[in-house]
């Protein structure tokens, strides 16, 4: 019986082959299209789940409310690791990560073997407690993974970097150099297989041991700096939930508190209600960090709710074109339901036939999906910005991929099944059903779902991209422009002076500044808190950014001073003035800040300028506040360049560096592109949602384009009756067009609101946005329409061009 439910549909699958195509083309699409986004969310699920103890591996984080600053952060005092062990017996072991690059040798270096002149530069260094290791149980290939780190002046390498300085040999115990610094060598003290991609850590290539470590004096024992990560490894059973509201009370009550008051703060108090600590899972960094600002690159949740549902609705967007066509379809086949019905065919057997024939469709499909997705996988992986590969070696993918093939073909066949199944033979054979499938309310609803949903996927690309544009062309209140950012330049220690001002003698050169605190991520940072002169013990203090520059520093990126002067190095006196933005003004209350003085703990600071505020992180934030004062921090060098010959003066200044440093490669990037590539979340987002905002409208004009061809083939009496009565082609076009041209109008009324509503959502993440205009609808509609009167009226043509003579012969 199988095999004859097979031969009748494989029979009727040449028998169209049209409707067939679009069928399994349009299928084919969408299954390709839900295997690679089902490839992204697989991975993105997987993060930190490869380490043996994941479900009992924590950090903990800090919620903050206060009346200035609300948020999340993950940095904490470098004691207080070991205070949480000690203090509860929850706690198994405790680990630190240290990655600020405010402190030497976190970050990038420019690395050397210690008996190689060259310098090479690499990132992904982070200061480590050899009890993290203990805890992660990151995989060794030399060396002791239990005492990789138990030394000072040791490190971790990853595999790949072994690799590339000593390859095929042995690197345990090898000394390695940071920044030509000799006086610090590393030695190795194991080699770890590259952490996995899959991993929050992937970053870190480079373990710097944290035995013997203080950056400053008292630097280990303090509870008032705050940069270091906590790893905790708590007891198998533990009540998390009730575990943070536990270390939450004790570090308040028993640490931050009596430190604070110690030092005369009053207001020390606040923190009992504004800071809250909670453990948070090692599996969750990745997808459920969006809003802690922790400076790692990692997922969001909410994408993969969003792009699963994308996924969903393509899917559903093909298996709407199958049992539209397959309903359209239904005069055809009448006459055959009604027949076998007369001979003693029982519904179930009929149910069984048009089931077998979805499942022949649904199979096709996602062979051919298969195939498409291996082919599209490359053009993907460049749009995500991922390395995804196809599992064909997993036990698992061929079961799973059958499996799906039959619940597909099932959802999708199970509606036309039971409505073909259901004719009666006395009203077929009579030939009641001839036009009884033009009209259908199921159908057009279905089609108005298809549009609806592809609409939305434009709007939100409109929507997407006219951001992107905003931000990329704001005025962020500096000029990144012309900025050549060259780096590494620390290893030219008291030389990097002298390199300056022989960029300066470049014609090409307008001007330079010395400072790795620059208006980019990924760049130096360093929060302080301020206070007014005087004013440490009863006031609040003001969070900012404090930040080393040179004189050079405001003119070189074109910054406007508001008030005050610019710093003078002529002048000794600068060493000990500021300049500040007019945030840090308004949120001190200086209403005529020239002359006022501030502090940060340490000797008074005098301001002697404002600078308008600028922008110097994500446009996603607000503008912080900012304290600038002299200083020497000399690991990048801004080159403000000409218009003009720009591969010239590129030259140049690769020739003036190689003089300076013949062992060491130039490594310079433009700001502007820095800037750029601050937001390629933003445009990875905006690409994908158009790769697929494309996808949907291909399928549905499929769709779209089989149905008029049907409604053509079933009007085909009418229109030429109509053409010997005299009806123009353009009239009997427009007759046919309209129906679906109204489904398309009624599919924006519906789409408009709904992605309104999400696009608001997703612009309320940015502190500086657009304003959703009634352009973008129209031009989401206005595309929609378009692309719906092509995909119709090349039918309605065809059909009004049609000599009636030969639909009129039968009659």
């Amino acid at each position: 019986m199988i095999k004859n439910y097979l031969k009748i549909a494989v029979r009727q699958l040449r028998k169209q082959k049209m409707y067939a195509a679009i069928k399994i083309g349009g299928f084919a699409l969408s299954i390709a299209a839900c295997l690679l986004i089902a490839l992204y969310i697989r991975e993105e699920l997987s993060f930190d789940k490869s380490y043996p103890d994941a479900d009992r591996i924590y950090r903990i984080i800090g919620e903050y409310n206060f009346d200035t600053f609300h948020g999340k952060g993950v940095d904490w005092p470098a004691v207080m690791g070991k205070t949480v062990k000690a203090d509860f017996p929850e706690v198994e072991k405790f680990g630190r990560l240290m990655p600020n690059s405010l402190f030497w040798g976190a970050g990038s270096n420019e690395l050397k073997r210690s008996d190689s002149p060259e310098n090479t530069h690499e990132d992904g260094f982070v200061f480590a407690d050899q009890s993290l290791l203990d805890i992660l149980k990151i995989p060794m290939v030399y060396g002791d993974a239990s005492h990789a780190l138990t030394e000072p002046q040791t490190m971790v390498i990853s595999k790949s970097k072994a690799d590339k300085y000593y390859p095929g040999q042995n690197p345990v115990g090898k000394v390695m150099y940071l920044n030509n610094n000799k006086s610090k060598p590393y030695k190795i003290g194991a080699v770890m297989q590259d952490i996995p991609a899959t991993s929050h850590l992937h970053e870190y290539s480079f373990l710097l041991t944290l035995a013997g470590v203080e950056f400053w004096n008292g630097e280990q024992t303090t509870w008032g700096a705050e940069n270091y990560r906590i790893y905790l490894l708590m007891k198998p059973g533990t009540n998390t939930a009730a575990f943070n509201k536990k270390v939450t009370n004790a570090m308040i009550d028993n640490y931050f508190i009596p430190d604070m008051l110690k030092s005369g703060n009053k207001f020390a108090s606040i923190i009992k209600n504004g800071l809250t600590m909670r453990m948070q899972n090692i599996k969750d960094i990745n997808l459920k960090s969006y809003d802690i600002h922790d400076g790692m690159s990692h997922g969001d949740i909410r994408f993969i709710w969003l792009f699963g549902a994308v996924a969903g609705f393509i899917l559903l967007i093909a298996c709407i074109n199958f049992i539209n066509l397959s309903t359209a379809k239904s005069a055809n086949r009448a006459k055959e339901v009604g027949l076998r019905k007369v001979v003693g065919s029982q519904r179930s057997g009929l149910i069984k036939q048009f089931l077998t024939e979805s499942l022949l469709y649904s199979f096709f499909s996602f062979a051919l999906g298969l195939i498409l997705a291996a082919i599209l996988l490359p053009y993907f992986n460049v749009l995500a910005s991922k390395s995804l590969t196809i599992p064909w070696q997993q036990w698992w993918l061929l079961p799973t991929v059958f499996v799906s093939a039959v619940v597909i073909g099932v959802v999708a066949g199970i509606y036309p099944a039971f409505y073909l199944s259901g004719f009666k033979p006395v009203e077929v054979l009579k030939g009641k059903l001839s036009a009884g499938s033009k009209s259908s309310v199921l159908r057009n609803g279905l089609v108005v779902f298809q549009f609806a949903t592809s609409i939305i996927l434009i709007i939100s690309t409109v929507v997407i991209y006219s951001q992107m544009q905003f931000i990329l062309n704001k005025k962020v209140g500096f000029e990144k422009d012309q900025v050549v950012m060259i780096q590494g330049t620390n290893t030219l220690d008291n030389e990097v002076k002298s390199f300056k001002n022989e960029l300066l003698k470049l014609s090409a050169v307008k001007s330079v500044s010395i400072s790795d605190f620059l208006p980019i991520s990924g760049t130096k940072r360093n929060g302080n808190p301020f206070y007014n002169e005087g004013k440490t013990k009863t006031e609040t203090s003001v969070g900012g950014q404090y930040w080393d520059i040179d004189a050079d520093y405001i003119k070189t990126f074109g910054m406007k001073l508001v008030a005050g002067r610019d710093f003078n190095s002529s002048m000794k006196t600068d060493s000990q003035a500021v300049i500040i933005n007019q945030t840090l003004a308004k949120r001190l209350n200086l209403k005529n800040p020239i002359g006022k003085r501030i502090t940060n703990g340490g000797d008074p600071m005098l301001v002697i300028g404002v600078v308008q505020n600028f922008n110097f992180e994500s446009l996603r934030d607000g503008i912080e506040p900012l304290v600038m004062h002299l200083a020497n921090n000399n690991s990048i060098v801004s080159v403000k360049i000409k218009a003009g010959d720009i591969k010239n003066t590129l030259a140049q200044i690769t020739a003036t560096w190689k003089n300076f440093s013949p062992n060491q490669p130039i490594r310079y990037t433009f700001m502007d592109e820095r800037f750029a590539n601050m937001y390629a979340d933003v445009q990875r987002m905006g690409r994908i949602f158009t790769s697929f905002a494309v996808l949907a409208i291909c399928i549905a004009c499929l769709g779209l384009f089989a149905l008029a061809a049907f409604m053509a083939e079933q009007r085909s009496k009418e229109i030429g009756i109509r053409k010997v009565l005299g009806a123009s082609i353009a009239s009997i076009t427009s007759l046919l067009s309209m129906n679906f041209i109204k489904l398309v109008f009624i599919a924006i009324v519906i789409a408009s609101p709904v992605a309104w509503w999400a696009m608001t959502k997703w612009l309320q993440d940015f502190t500086y946005r657009i304003t959703i205009s009634w352009w973008m609808f129209a031009v989401a509609g206005i595309v929609a329409i378009v692309i719906a009167l092509v995909t119709v009226s090349y039918q309605s043509i065809k059909a009004a061009l049609m000599n009636p003579v030969k639909s009129l012969k039968a009659e």
